[in-house]
């Protein structure tokens, strides 16, 4: 599901009427509950109670929390209720999937039954800064056309305490550009979306589809900015260590297919998509070399037999 558009070009100038891309963010005195439903998609998970306790923690708490159980065949459906009985009746929703179907469909479902105006994704074994929602609604308010905003993500323990926000705090808009840089500009846990886009993910794909969401939005020519803090946390390394993301080279290779993608369906220009698959040797080969240095250093600090 997709809009088709030019490429837009790279650019560090706003249209007329529109404020400046990078600018210290205003405080906009945001109160009460946020217009936010947070999808959380749920397969095997054994920290959820942590997970929905950070978005608990939120200095503005999103109107609603839904926990979309992906099948697990275990006891997850029984935590995620337990879980949902520590909070206020009906904030925390479980949704149950009837089959294993993977994130894509999980956040669907979620996104399906989200009451919100705006839907922020969290995966449940990452976390989010007390100040996530508050600075993010904060930079939607001086920036109203914005479809999409993101920020920065790090990769801590959960014992250790959020990080210390970097002033001064600012907003900056994303262009196709610095979509395919070396650093992700969209990290999952990051993105809150306006709920009535008319995209989804695609769940034919278990791998990089929520780059293909992002992708499709911004090239699509909607408005997608980042704050420029680290407002969520991985708690463990977000590729090269467990799960879908651990297999590197199935991973470049899903990337790649999702900027052919993006070529056939009209949204990358054949001169951005080979700078693209240029970019995206080079981030390849650097997280080879950082997975490479993280193995290295967990061998050297594993305890000898």
């Amino acid at each position: 599901m997709h809009e088709t558009s030019h490429t837009p070009e790279p650019s560090a100038t706003t249209t007329a009427g529109q404020l400046d891309e990078r600018r210290p963010m205003r405080d906009a005195q945001i109160e009460g509950t946020a217009p936010v439903s947070v999808v959380v998609p749920c397969y095997r998970c054994s920290h959820i109670e942590y997970t929905v306790a950070s978005v608990a923690a939120q200095m503005v708490r999103p109107g609603e929390v839904l926990l979309v159980e992906d099948g697990s065949g275990d006891g997850t459906l029984e935590e995620l209720h337990r879980v949902a009985g520590m909070y206020p009746p009906g904030w925390v929703k479980v949704v149950a999937m009837p089959r294993n179907s993977g994130p894509s469909a999980a956040r669907n479902r979620g996104w399906q039954h989200a009451g919100q105006p705006w839907i922020a994704f969290l995966d449940a074994d990452d976390s989010w800064h007390p100040q996530k929602l508050k600075l993010q609604l904060e930079a939607l308010a001086q920036e109203p056309q914005a479809a999409l905003i993101a920020h920065d993500m790090n990769v801590q323990t959960r014992s250790t305490p959020p990080p210390a926000l970097n002033y001064p705090l600012s907003v900056t808009q994303v262009t196709a550009y610095r979509l395919f840089m070396l650093r992700t500009q969209f990290p999952t846990a990051s993105v809150m979306l306006r709920r009535d886009l008319p995209f989804r993910f695609d769940e034919t794909r278990r791998l990089a589809e929520d780059f293909l969401l992002w992708a499709q939005i911004l090239l699509s020519g909607h408005r997608c900015i980042r704050v420029n803090q680290v407002l969520a946390s991985y708690h463990k390394p977000p590729y090269g260590a467990s799960g879908l993301s651990a297999d590197l080279v199935a991973m470049n290779k899903a990337v790649v297919e999702v900027r052919r993608e993006l070529h056939k369906q009209g949204l990358l220009s054949w001169p951005l998509w080979r700078v693209a698959d240029a970019m995206g040797v080079l981030r390849y080969l650097r997280r080879w070399v950082i997975t490479l240095k993280r193995r290295r250093d967990d061998a050297v600090l594993a305890p000898a037999d």
